[in-house]
């Protein structure tokens, strides 16, 4: 009987709840390094070293022929970072918060919170990234020329978006299987590797390896950003709508998951993470 009602619109609680995901992403950035410049710089060098050592790679190998006609370093480029991303969403959202975290004893924190909060810290940090590592690119060494900047960067944000409806569905079951869920989610990153098809064009496949990679969501979103920064490359083996299919499905499946596990939170769930 005493305690103060407030008359809150939609709108209200609204920015409430986006002010709220804001701050949380703040701290969520923040985890790595408490230096914001010093956490994006770090995040910059690690892209750079994978950018360099496939680099290397290709070169010993004698594989850069297999590469799309263009710029090789932006045929790197369109793998790797789309790989990086899909895999740090994954993580990310896999090691949000849960209804057993100190934090959700704050009235206005919750589960949905935590998750958005961790999906677009890994999404600011990696466009920020990417952009870095462009400008740079341009300025110092060659300038860019995107066939069609847009999409590409659409497939680049699919790729994170796909991530985070995988990662999703690992946290839901996370609490269930500790083990076996932390080793799955490590197999799929590790498997990225190969069947991502960033080291390679899907067109160069044979026809009986494509039942392989066809699956993955970021085989067909690298292969499509390909598509779509090279003017001389036409994907025939990806759909760009598949990833968005998929992304959708997940992400039903997950919240699905999610609000089923959080009905049933249990305090000793905290040690198995």
């Amino acid at each position: 009987m005493f305690e103060n009602r407030r008359n809150r619109t939609k709108v209200g609680i609204a920015l409430s709840v986006l002010e709220l995901i804001f701050y949380a992403t703040v701290r969520d950035i923040r985890k790595a390094h408490g230096n914001a410049i010093i956490g994006l710089l770090k995040s910059i060098i690690q892209n750079l070293i994978l950018v360099v050592v496939f680099y290397f790679m290709f070169s010993v190998l004698g594989l850069r022929g297999s590469a799309v006609r263009g710029d090789f370093i932006l045929y790197l480029l369109s793998g790797i970072f789309l790989f990086l991303t899909h895999n740090q969403a994954v993580g990310a959202i896999l090691s949000a918060e849960g209804p057993t975290s100190p934090m959700m004893k704050h009235a206005p924190m919750n589960t949905i919170v935590s998750i958005t909060s961790s999906a677009l810290a890994t999404l600011y940090i990696q466009v920020l990234s990417l952009g870095v590592i462009l400008l740079m690119y341009d300025v110092l060494v060659s300038p860019l020329e995107i066939y069609m900047p847009v999409a590409a960067f659409g497939m680049f944000v699919m790729a994170w978006m796909s991530g985070c409806a995988i990662g999703l569905i690992f946290l839901a079951l996370r609490p269930w299987m500790p083990t076996v869920v932390g080793i799955v989610s490590t197999l799929y990153r590790r498997a990225n590797m190969i069947t991502s098809g960033k080291m390679f064009l899907a067109n160069n496949l044979p026809g009986h390896l494509i039942a392989i990679f066809a699956w993955n969501p970021l085989f067909h979103t690298i292969d499509q950003a390909r598509g779509f920064t090279f003017i001389n490359y036409n994907p025939h083996y990806s759909s760009a709508m598949y990833p968005v299919y998929f992304t959708l499905a997940c992400v039903v499946l997950g919240l699905m998951g999610e609000f089923f596990t959080r009905q049933r939170v249990s305090a000793s769930w905290s040690a198995g993470r």
